[in-house]
């Protein structure tokens, strides 16, 4: 088959992600799509599950590129789940590039490469990895495949780069976030909160599970001083529910922890514009460590403050905007809680600044003006 650049002027690529199940997250492809020299099309498969959770796909953001369906094996399984169509989807499309949004190590990944390079295409791979964990075959193996063959490969993070270089990868590399947020949809509230009013509203949004540390937020909470009028809203689900509302109730603060459902992709800018704070409390463990954290870059363009743990990428992404504490401290973490509850001046000015970050590192425009010159550079463009 051959691959091509229409008329010498358009790039076709594709790109198989099943992180644009979202509908949020699509709004990177239209403006992926809406370079003058790229023709997009991107895979999605119908549906993702994460734990319990079964996400699918949400058509939101389709204008200027193709949105494609095809069906996935094992959605669920992230080390085995893979694509038995995707070979059509590129014998449609003719690409000169594919960008395979997912981990080398992964079997979706190395059949997907496979798939692109037998057409002659140029390819990518993302990586969020920043452990240098060693995997088993065939797992090492598809990631040493990937390694050689591809083309070039985008790291989400600073540390999932030093991680990639670490473990033998010597290609091309870029560092881009998967994806940014849109800041005319993640915005602060119209109306600001008066300074005068005493009372704390904490959010969490998330899985609900021991390596995100939502118990700790709820033991600082929990301690604060009594004249303090806080709220602790957390959203999302997963094996540590039961535990967390038990936790609130033993505390004697059951009537000031809500434990909501998971929200729709469109809900959350609502969600986060009706808190002050937001909290990111994961503890590491011996197999992962906090990749980076999406829910503190749009807590930061809706103007909420963000408090995250030391876990793996989370400094990084707050910097100067928010505060930080250590993991699995709660002393540290209601300190730091009680911090923002005695200061509304110091709560408005980093509200002020993460939504400054946000505009100049985080916006999904960033995001795909920067993926759009990596696929450039890979077909010889750039």
């Amino acid at each position: 088959m051959t691959t091509a650049i229409d008329g010498g002027r358009r790039l076709r690529a594709v790109m198989l992600s099943k992180a644009m199940v979202v509908g949020a997250y699509q709004r990177k492809a239209e403006l992926l799509g809406a370079e003058p020299d790229i023709d997009l099309t991107v895979a999605v498969p119908p549906l993702w599950r994460d734990g319990g959770l079964v996400r699918r796909l949400e058509r939101r953001h389709t204008h200027g590129y193709r949105l494609v369906e095809t069906p996935i094996l094992r959605p669920g399984d992230f080390h085995l789940h893979c694509y038995p169509r995707f070979g059509a989807v590129l014998d449609a499309a003719r690409p000169a590039l594919v960008h395979v949004d997912e981990e080398p190590y992964n079997l979706a990944t190395f059949l997907a490469l496979r798939a692109a390079l037998g057409r002659g295409a140029r390819t990518l791979f993302f990586t969020w990895q920043n452990l240098a964990r060693r995997y088993p075959p065939p797992f090492a193996w598809f990631e040493r495949f990937a390694y050689r063959r591809a083309n070039g490969a985008i790291a989400g993070s600073r540390t999932a780069g030093e991680v990639l270089r670490g473990k033998g990868y010597a290609g091309p590399l870029w560092t881009i976030p998967q994806l940014g947020v849109d800041p005319d949809v993640f915005h602060p509230p119209v109306d600001a909160r008066a300074d005068g009013d005493a009372g704390l509203r904490i959010g969490y949004a998330g899985r609900l599970v021991a390596a995100k540390g939502v118990d700790v937020a709820v033991a600082a909470a929990a301690g604060l001083d009594p004249a303090v009028d806080w709220r602790l809203d957390i959203v999302g689900d997963g094996p540590e529910h039961a535990a967390l509302a038990a936790q609130a109730a033993a505390a004697g603060v059951a009537d000031r922890v809500r434990l909501r459902p998971w929200l729709a992709s469109g809900d959350m800018p609502d969600f986060y514009r009706g808190l002050d704070v937001l909290v990111l409390p994961s503890r590491s463990t011996p197999s992962w460590i906090e990749q980076f954290g999406r829910v503190l870059i749009e807590a930061m363009a809706c103007g909420v403050v963000c408090v995250g743990s030391d876990s793996g990428e989370i400094p990084h992404v707050i910097g100067e905007a928010g505060l930080v504490a250590a993991e699995g401290d709660v002393a540290a973490w209601r300190a730091a809680l009680s911090r923002l509850a005695a200061a509304p001046g110091l709560r408005r000015d980093l509200a002020a600044a993460g939504r400054a970050r946000v505009l100049a590192r985080f916006t999904m425009a960033r995001v795909a003006a920067e993926t759009a010159a990596v696929y450039r550079a890979v077909v010889g463009r750039g």
